[in-house]
């Protein structure tokens, strides 16, 4: 049975959340809370649905990958969005996201939290966490967006043993960042805010507003780095994020790449594999 409790969690969302919200579930079990809403109907433009569970038992990252998280260790939350037209630079709209969610712990008190370009949450050099953003087109021009958010709450030993062997970096938990855990209800609340204002947000502004704000919590500016795309190899140092969310690195011949897809792996780490 989940931790999760979908009455308690509305209890504790704004007026102005729950007045854009369509649809809110907590799921027990669950293949994944993306796969979920993507196979739902579209929620009529400017309102949410949202999906979220505890035990996620066939959650998905970045191409293709597997996401793991055993029950009761973490959240998957998911919010499905519509927009109307389509918004310019929607694939920035990951990078936003993870700027909503480090804002939305923020607000309760858990800082600290960095982001590796595109979609890694980061505390302490290990990964904390994971966005997945996908699409499905509908006539006239609008879009559904699912974004999905894969956080580490509370690993045990040997799990995070584990899923740091399988993915090649040191893998993290909210409970060691911050020493005790906030209510898990609140938690996901919380979130659930966050993303639904940087939805809004986005729609109205795009991803330019948020520039300033990724350079200061930007894990991978100044790092050595190797970026792997499906033709070239690179190799360089990051340089930041440009103004539509691609990825600036210093190359070794002192030229500034834009990077808009690919690998990233930093100096010290292997490829993730979540």
């Amino acid at each position: 049975m989940t931790s999760l409790d979908r009455d308690a969690i509305h209890a504790r969302l704004g007026e102005s959340v729950t007045s854009r919200l369509e649809r809110l579930e907590a799921f027990a079990e669950i293949a994944s809370t993306n796969s979920y809403l993507l196979g739902e109907e579209a929620p009529p433009p400017g309102l949410i649905r949202v999906a979220l569970t505890d035990n996620q038992v066939a959650g998905r990252g970045r191409h293709g990958r597997v996401w793991r998280s055993p029950p009761g260790s973490g959240i998957a939350l998911s919010i499905a969005y519509t927009f109307a037209p389509q918004p310019a630079n929607l694939a920035a709209l990951t990078l936003a996201i993870g700027l909503g969610v480090v804002d939305a712990l923020g607000g309760i008190g858990i800082g600290g939290i960095q982001l590796k370009w595109p979609n890694d949450l980061i505390a302490g050099d290990g990964k904390l966490g994971g966005i997945l953003t996908e699409t499905r087109s509908h006539a006239a021009g609008s879009i559904m967006v699912v974004s999905g958010l894969g956080l580490n709450l509370e690993l045990d030993q040997r799990t995070a043993a584990e899923l740091a062997s399988a993915g090649g970096r040191e893998v993290v938990d909210l409970a060691a960042h911050v020493g005790r855990l906030p209510c898990r209800n609140e938690l996901a609340a919380t979130l659930i805010e966050g993303l639904y204002a940087t939805f809004a947000a986005f729609e109205a502004s795009g991803f330019a507003a948020y520039v300033d704000r990724w350079t200061e919590i930007d894990w991978l500016r100044g790092r050595s780095l190797t970026v792997e795309t499906s033709t070239t190899t690179l190799r360089g140092t990051g340089a930041g994020v440009a103004d539509d969310g691609a990825l600036l690195v210093l190359t070794e011949s002192g030229e500034v790449a834009r990077i808009t897809s690919g690998t990233i792996v930093a100096a010290g780490e292997r490829e993730s594999g979540t």
